[in-house]
């Protein structure tokens, strides 16, 4: 048997890219050789952009790609170029934007045709390699391009223009005329409210995705008004989201979203970016209302992410399959027999009645642990097992079935690092970390962010994309600087370290300075000195992650206040101007731009702890306001000696706030007034009706 010959993919980093190296299609990464090979013999390019978890990528793979047919094809009258969309988001931006704009949706696989010139004239999602599901083949479609561009290029061009023409104008369009006001932040409760699920929680309707920043924004407005409903649909939507099967109950973790309206069958990829993001809600749920369960999960989360996802470096990788062993969901689901197997007639049958396994399934006649249809405590009372009982018996199930689930064939996992969910990552364990008091989660977070911070920065500081394998790669997008001042901040307010503020303030000057539209306001997705694609994008809308654009609001809110630097609470009061007219128009697409208009409007407040970090006092009244929901308030310590003089220097506020008598002493102003100063814990926690 000869060996496979491997394609140009054979040389790249990317994990989905490596994927697709032994496909007989001859494949090119992005380059100017695959371009300029295009122009060199006249042929249109077949652009296919995925990534290395995506279920219906690898089910299009398989069908067309490693098909011999549809490679003579591809290499008969195409140059054919694969991209990994986690490695070059502005390209997938604009070629999505396009199929949006032709076809009325988008997704992934993502597939376009475009001239040797990059300019699209045909798009599309996934193709079958024969027509079925009423979608048109990859044999037809291929044929018929083919035979357009050799009837007449030059026509295809001219279509190929117009498209790009209109997709650019359609990506310049961010509405910068309106105003944003407090009353926007209650239309956009109204239509939370108007589009929420009373039965299942969530919004809208099957396929549901957690997008929690929509659940943070709800907390900030129920913290803002005491609006008893917005607390009640994010409570409603964490148990549920918990509950059902999209929440890994056996290895923790939230799956990618729910194919149905009652969270059960998950699509079963595991992203950095959604955990991190739940693990922030489910922390200030935590906050919120006390409740043991929030922080919990938020645990359990960690446990899985530190577990599964964290390199030896301590950066984290991006994701895990869906698939293993060529089926959607294998590694996760559970049969009656199974469970016993390993738990024994008695366990087995406990834990199988509870997490709802049985001899028919609820997925594909295999199953999904589950809470939906009761809870830990109905069913201790129906079987009369007193609760903690219950507990400790279904936890010690739950690592015996843990083990044995470790010893299947894994799902594919991508190694690479991104410095954007990173971000995510880090705000959200330095959150963490203060609401739980868990030191730990402030070292992991530590970890990561030293990483970055070493190993995806070029020696002139240009902040990087993508980490795998010893190499750095691809200049940092918007999302990138955004996601990862906003940790560094978080990680700042955690340990008090001042270099990750120094830090956090020179990568958000380098990011104006790089994304800046001077003349429209905003960020542009990706830098000036970035390789200059067809168009360059602004995004604002929250998708599955929130925009770039809306973090930068947000981070450029919170350091102008702790710096008092004039030009960038100007830059900030610009950047909520920049997109008025888009949030205005539908304001529960732009969560966290709302959580900075709500910043903006409640006049953050500012809390001094003046005192030697060493000291138990001084860490007694750090915890007090850590582990409180003040999402509008700024945390400093100002430490005694040359450390303290460090902090004045960057954060000028603490100029005259010092320990009193040498005992730590809490400094608390809110909307231009100052409280007077104490050293009593009890003053201090009375403090925070301050918002």
């Amino acid at each position: 048997m000869s060996e496979r010959k491997s394609n140009a993919l054979i040389n790249e980093k990317s994990p989905y890219l490596l994927q697709h190296a032994y496909n007989p299609v001859d494949w090119f990464p992005w380059s100017e050789e695959a371009f300029e090979k295009a122009k060199q013999e006249n042929k249109p390019i077949f652009l296919s952009i995925g990534y290395s978890t995506c279920h219906w990528c690898h089910v299009m793979a398989h069908e067309s790609f490693e098909d011999q047919t549809i490679a003579d094809m591809l290499n008969k009258d195409f140059i054919s170029i694969k991209v990994d969309r986690e490695e070059r988001p502005d390209i997938d931006h604009i070629y999505m934007a396009v199929c949006q704009a032709m076809t009325g949706q988008g997704g992934w696989p993502l597939t376009v045709f475009l001239t040797p010139e990059k300019k699209p004239f045909f798009a599309g999602t996934y193709f079958p390699r024969s027509r079925k599901y009423n979608r048109a083949g990859m044999v037809e479609v291929l044929a018929q391009l083919a035979g357009k561009w050799r009837e007449d290029a030059e026509r295809v061009r001219e279509v190929g223009e117009q498209i790009i023409q209109e997709t650019t104008a359609r990506l310049l369009e961010h509405q910068s005329g309106g105003e944003l006001t407090e009353e926007t932040l209650h239309e956009a409760f109204r239509l939370y409210e108007s589009s929420f699920d009373p039965e299942f929680g969530g919004f809208g309707s099957a396929p549901k995705f957690p997008t929690s920043h929509n659940l943070s924004f709800l907390l900030r407005y129920h913290k803002k008004t005491g609006n008893g409903r917005a607390l009640e649909m994010v409570e409603k939507t964490l148990d549920a989201m918990h509950r059902g099967g999209m929440y890994d109950h056996i290895g923790y973790g939230f799956s990618r979203y729910s194919v149905d309206s009652q969270w059960l069958v998950p699509h079963f990829e595991k992203m950095l970016y959604d955990n991190a993001l739940l693990l922030m809600t489910y922390v200030e749920a935590y906050q919120v209302t006390g409740k043991a369960k929030y922080a919990e999960v938020a645990e359990q989360i960690i446990t899985y992410v530190l577990r599964d996802m964290t390199d030896v470096g301590g950066a984290f990788y991006s994701a895990e399959d869906a698939d293993s062993e060529g089926e959607e969901g294998k590694f996760y689901v559970w049969t009656p027999d199974e469970v016993e197997l390993v738990l024994g007639i008695e366990e087995g049958d406990l834990f199988s009645e509870l997490f709802d396994i049985t001899e028919s399934g609820n997925f594909e006649g295999h199953n999904i642990p589950n809470l939906i249809q009761t809870t830990l405590a109905s069913f201790a009372k129906r079987k009369q097992i007193p609760l903690d009982q219950l507990k400790q018996r279904m936890e010690e199930a739950r690592t015996k079935l843990f083990e044995h689930r470790e010893k299947r064939i894994h799902p594919g996992k991508d190694d690479k690092i991104l410095t954007a969910w990173n971000g995510l990552m880090i705000a959200a364990l330095s959150k963490a970390a203060r609401a739980l008091d868990q030191p730990a989660f402030a070292e992991a977070a530590t970890k990561a962010a030293d990483f970055l911070l070493r190993e995806l920065r070029r020696e002139d500081g240009r902040l990087l994309a993508r980490y795998r394998d010893g190499e750095a790669a691809f200049p940092g997008y918007v999302d990138d600087y955004a996601f990862l001042v906003w940790g560094l901040i978080e990680l700042y307010e955690t340990t008090f370290e001042l270099r990750y503020l120094r830090e956090a303030v020179q990568l958000n000057a380098e990011m104006l300075r790089l994304f800046g539209d001077e003349e429209k306001g905003g960020l542009f997705f990706y830098g000036s000195d970035a390789e200059q694609l067809l168009t360059r994008p602004k995004e604002i809308y929250d998708g599955a992650m929130p925009s770039g654009n809306a973090a930068a609001a947000l981070n450029m809110q919170r350091l102008a206040k702790l710096t008092y630097d004039a030009k960038l609470s100007q830059a900030a009061d610009e950047q909520l101007l920049a997109f008025a007219g888009a949030v205005a128009s539908y304001p529960p697409g732009h969560s966290l731009m709302l959580s900075a208009l709500d910043f903006a409007y409640s006049e953050a407040s500012e809390i001094v702890i003046a005192g030697d970090p060493a000291k138990p006092e001084t860490q007694h009244m750090l915890r007090a306001v850590q582990r409180q929901f003040l999402p509008n308030a700024l945390l400093i310590l100002h430490p005694p000696g040359a450390a303290g003089e460090e902090v004045r220097k960057l954060i000028p506020l603490v100029q005259d706030k010092l320990p009193l008598g040498g005992r730590a002493t809490a400094y608390v102003c809110h909307n231009f007034v100052c409280q007077a100063p104490t050293q009593d814990l009890e003053d201090l926690e009375n403090l925070f009706t301050i918002q």
